[in-house]
């Protein structure tokens, strides 16, 4: 996609072992065009978070990039050293994590760290960075942000500091956010907020954004288009309405199945049998196939790869041409 903000191209993250290379992420290609928001979902394990680090080259040792290709608003950036990458991250791309406390130090008041961040990034004076800080917190939600701008991070609710983290991670006017996992430690009420500050601070900025979480209903409420991972790979990606009310791959119909809602009046929520495989068994053929109530016999040998199933792409051979006309 040429206008595409992030563009990643088969990007494989393995982790060098005694007993060769594992591989965490497995040819994973997507796109996410200015002010979209693409929601990353599925099991602890799938890959969802290290997708994420490697975008912005986060990968600690011995974990590295083994192929595939970044491209950040027309630049490639996985084959940056590391001192141009660090200007890269912030300024380019902001991250917000799950825990703001391991974004902000606590022994630095709030605006220091805004300030500095600002700076770092924009030929300006400190009085300017400044009333740009207090600006962005205001934006970002707080209250009273010219007197609370001089407070500790202790000094904040984890709502509060998740705001504050979100202010730091835009005040450099980033081409792309990634937030992993940004409202998981919040109650039910303040995650509701950040999940429409998230949506709004990026329309209004023409931010794309990386969601990356396990909650459904986090992405139905905020992504425009969601892909589900599973064993390091996407298995379905497309418009979220269309993929949340009409699942194509037999994981994503299980992730939306064991989803409980008002209406339903079954008595068992739907339950995935087995779980995630462990990076040194990852089955040959399709990576669900053991834990799949629908698998034949291509399942077990053949690794499908994505392809259109309505108005989604799912990687499954139930969806390939041959099967379409034996059925």
């Amino acid at each position: 996609m040429p206008d595409s903000v992030l563009s990643v191209r088969d990007l494989r993250v393995g982790f060098a072992t005694r007993h060769g290379t594992l591989v965490a992420v497995d040819g994973v290609s997507f796109d996410i065009a200015p002010g979209e928001v693409l929601g990353v979902v599925g099991e602890s394990g799938a890959g969802k978070s290290l997708t994420g680090a490697a975008v912005i080259g986060l990968i600690e040792a011995p974990g590295r990039i083994t192929s595939g290709e970044v491209w950040l608003a027309g630049r490639r950036i996985d084959t940056l050293g590391a001192e141009a990458m660090r200007k890269v991250r912030g300024r380019r791309i902001g991250m917000v994590f799950q825990d703001p406390l391991t974004s902000l130090n606590p022994l630095y008041r709030i605006g220091d760290q805004i300030v500095e961040t600002i700076r770092a990034h924009a030929n300006v004076s400190e009085d300017t960075a400044r009333e740009r800080a207090i600006a962005l917190l205001q934006e970002a939600g707080i209250q009273g942000a010219r007197a609370r701008i001089d407070s500790y991070p202790h000094e904040f609710s984890g709502g509060m500091r998740q705001r504050v983290v979100l202010a730091l991670a835009l005040c450099a006017e980033p081409d792309l956010l990634i937030a992993d996992e940004p409202t998981t430690a919040l109650d039910v009420s303040i995650q509701a907020q950040i999940i429409a500050l998230l949506k709004r601070l990026c329309r209004e900025r023409g931010t794309a954004v990386m969601l990356i979480t396990h909650d459904m209903g986090v992405i139905a409420e905020t992504a425009d288009r969601v892909a589900v991972m599973y064993a390091g790979r996407i298995v379905e990606i497309g418009p979220v309405r269309e993929v949340l009310r009409n699942p194509r791959h037999p994981y994503t119909k299980g992730l939306m199945g064991a989803i409980p809602t008002i209406a339903a009046r079954t008595g068992r929520l739907v339950q995935i049998p087995g779980a995630m495989p462990r990076l040194a068994a990852i089955p040959t053929g399709c990576a669900f196939h053991p834990r799949c109530s629908q698998a034949f016999d291509r399942c077990y040998s053949e690794r499908p790869e994505r392809m259109p199933a309505g108005a989604a792409e799912a990687a499954c051979w139930l969806f390939a041409e041959p099967t379409r006309v034996h059925a």
